[in-house]
């Protein structure tokens, strides 16, 4: 990789990940702080939970909501464990999107899912629990000091997750499998913004709620985040199309066998390659009055369009 900015934009990736691993290993271990008590936590439950969490993923969405932060002055923990938040969320959702009433995959970041090391239950109630351990997180007063920014942060992360958001997307998307014909492009960009986009554009808007950004840029980060979350969703479908199994850590080329809708169907590879890369573009326009402060969250919008995995 010989550009400097992606370079950059790398290293950052994997130190906030690193960050966030460390705080999740913490906040899933035995000695952790809880209301309800870390140590009456079923032992086969934790361990589930550990495994869907730990030991992999990008950490994309904790990375945007922690640089956003920053590019206006927030360095402390607070957006570090926000963003820790949001992963245990995000992980909820892939444990339960791998069950075999939905994906049916046997393979999440090259190991086996939940259900496939430990049972279909186990991985159900592992995902409640990381889901419950998210608002939780969340709600702490070391993400910030001020209660009316941690409940509009819990607020705007329910609507993004819930019926309007990512798990009502996830219905669309279940719906449209057996619908024939198949969704139209606009149904097909609203399931997607709903299902993929929602938590993508919340890290963003969370990073500039928790760095105290005015109304005008709260709006410009939204138009970010939207922009880069439906560029991410055609990335990971081009990539099922493209990518290999072991590249890319679970089973690819199920879209087309299951009739999932995606701008690949409606537009053909390369036409929604082309609106991948128009979207990653679109981002960064959308951060042009940050300055150089943004350019980390701009490099972002190009990983979403180049990443191989």
């Amino acid at each position: 990789m010989s550009d400097p900015a992606m370079k950059r934009f790398v290293s950052r990736l994997a130190a906030v990940a690193a960050a966030v691993e460390q705080r999740l290993d913490a906040l899933l271990s035995e000695s952790a702080p809880s209301s309800a008590g870390a140590a009456e936590w079923p032992k086969r439950l934790r361990a589930a939970m550990r495994h869907a969490v730990l030991g992999g993923g990008k950490r994309l969405r904790p990375l945007l909501l922690v640089e956003t932060a920053r590019l206006f002055g927030r360095t402390d923990a607070g957006p570090l464990i926000a963003g820790c938040a949001l992963e245990c969320l995000h992980c909820y959702s892939l444990v339960h999107d791998d069950l075999p009433a939905m994906d049916d995959d046997d393979l999440r970041r090259g190991r086996p899912t939940v259900h496939k090391a430990f049972d279909e239950a186990t991985a159900i109630l592992a995902g409640d629990a990381l889901l419950t351990l998210a608002f939780e997180t969340m709600a702490r007063e070391e993400v910030d000091p001020d209660p009316a920014r941690r409940l509009a942060l819990v607020a705007s992360l329910a609507r993004a997750a819930g019926a309007c958001g990512m798990v009502g997307g996830q219905m669309l998307d279940l719906e449209a499998e057996t619908r024939l014909p198949g969704l139209p492009e606009a149904e097909i960009r609203r399931m997607q913004a709903m299902k993929t986009g929602a938590l993508l554009a919340f890290a963003v808007e969370a990073g500039g709620l928790l760095g105290g950004a005015s109304p005008d840029e709260r709006e410009a980060l939204s138009r970010y985040g939207r922009a880069l979350g439906a560029a991410f969703q055609i990335g990971d479908d081009v990539l099922d199309v493209e990518a290999t199994a072991a590249t890319l850590g679970k089973a690819t080329g199920k879209d087309v066998a299951k009739g999932k809708a995606t701008l690949i169907g409606a537009l053909g590879l390369d036409r929604a390659k082309a609106e991948r890369d128009r979207l990653a573009h679109e981002a960064g326009e959308a951060l042009v009055g940050f300055g150089q402060g943004a350019d980390l969250l701009r490099s972002a919008a190009r990983f979403t369009s180049e990443r191989r995995s």
